[in-house]
């Protein structure tokens, strides 16, 4: 049974408008997009598909009930926020982190590496990054082995290998990320192995590890990355340190790394689906899996999605808006509660706001994520992204 299998590869051809054309040479005219089934240990994640950021081991103001009501496919949890407390060791003891959280679906793992690197005292070297915990101030060493002994611990079903993500405009800086993350790549997998080799004779279910393209927005680094990844013995790719298709060059940089990575492989697009054109762009140009903080952390300021764009519900326009936000959406707000009540919620202060209004926002991404799987099995992706887009962005 293989990991990763393509159920349908887009017949669309006329859709590759929206960004300048990519310099690589390969598969230009053919469609990225693709509907498939990542097969894990804890179940099948049908793609494409949105991953709960449950960074903590939970996603904010939701439970597992809520996820499941939501028919979330997947979680995923951060390594740097779980080393901290409880500590993979205790999460081990526990069975793992679908005992520890009784989740009973499939499981990411990020490295934690942004987390690490965002921090103000923290200080990267050819080995690893040593860092400041912000909970106590402890000093704290990683590295590509121990974050994948910590990884293994956690004991997600995909894994992704210790990176360094950076952000910047300079080229420089960008590229020495990336021949960083390089450089780490071999030390990933070395412990990934050693560890692999010990769940099997434990009887362990195996766990997946993803390598991570860098590049920031240069075209010749990601290009670079892409080369250097595409042969390496890994599960599949992330791709990291994009964050947003506002960004204009953002579209074409996903193109052009996933023209170059194997198409037997899925490709997690880190850190990204705040914005519905995110997912849109993303599978347009060949990613299989999203996750993203976006959603939930917009619901607790307020602002949910509808399809004729986002609101801000402490507006005061909805004190007497006596009507739900969309008749049509499955979830628990909108099938029983109007805007005025929801507007309520959070001039109070309430946290049932923000769980309702959290409930609406992930079901929101994953309904829509769902209603483009099935546009790509249909062939009507580019309809749909048409006219989801011309209602939503106006």
């Amino acid at each position: 049974m293989s990991f990763f299998t393509i159920k349908k590869q887009s017949l669309e051809t006329d859709l590759d408008t929206e960004i300048p054309q990519t310099t690589t040479t390969a598969s230009q005219k053919r469609p990225l997009m693709r509907a498939g089934i990542i097969k894990t240990a804890h179940g099948e994640i049908e793609t494409p598909a949105f991953v709960g950021a449950a960074t903590c081991a939970t996603v904010k103001a939701l439970t597992n009930r809520h996820l499941e009501t939501i028919k979330t496919p997947a979680i995923l949890v951060n390594t740097y926020h779980l080393l901290l407390t409880p500590g993979p060791e205790l999460i081990a003891q526990a069975g793992g982190i679908n005992k520890f959280t009784n989740w009973q679906k499939p499981t990411f793992s990020d490295s934690g590496g942004f987390q690490m690197l965002s921090l103000p005292d923290a200080k990267v070297d050819s080995d690893g990054v040593t860092f400041k915990s912000h909970r106590n101030g402890d000093t704290i060493r990683m590295t590509p082995e121990s974050s994948m002994r910590a990884q293994w611990q956690i004991g997600a079903d995909i894994h992704m290998a210790f990176d360094q993500a950076a952000d910047s405009r300079d080229h420089s800086i960008m590229k020495q990320a990336m021949l960083r993350t390089h450089a780490w790549l071999p030390e990933n997998l070395e412990t990934h192995e050693l560890l692999k080799h010990q769940a099997e004779r434990d009887s362990k279910p195996y766990q997946s590890l993803y390598a991570v393209v860098q590049g920031g927005l240069f075209p010749d680094l990601r290009q670079t990355s892409a080369e250097f990844m595409k042969d390496q013995p890994v599960d599949g790719f992330g791709i990291g340190s994009l964050y947003t298709t506002e960004t204009p060059e953002t579209a074409a940089i996903i193109k052009l790394t996933n023209e170059i990575l194997p198409v037997e492989k899925p490709r997690h697009l880190l850190g990204m689906g705040s914005e519905p054109r995110d997912l849109f762009l993303g599978v347009l140009y060949g990613c299989d899996t999203f996750d993203c903080v976006g959603p939930t952390r917009l619901a607790r300021n307020g602002a949910l999605y509808s399809k004729t764009g986002r609101i801000n519900i402490k507006n005061a326009k909805y004190r007497d808006y006596f009507a739900p936000l969309d008749e049509t959406c499955p979830c628990e707000l909108c099938q029983n509660h109007t805007l005025a009540y929801l507007h309520h919620l959070f001039k109070t202060d309430e946290i049932t706001g923000k769980i309702l209004a959290t409930i609406h926002n992930e079901t929101f991404v994953i309904d829509l994520m769902q209603k483009i799987r099935q546009s790509i099995q249909d062939d009507t992706f580019g309809s749909l992204m048409t006219n989801f887009m011309n209602s939503y962005y106006n």
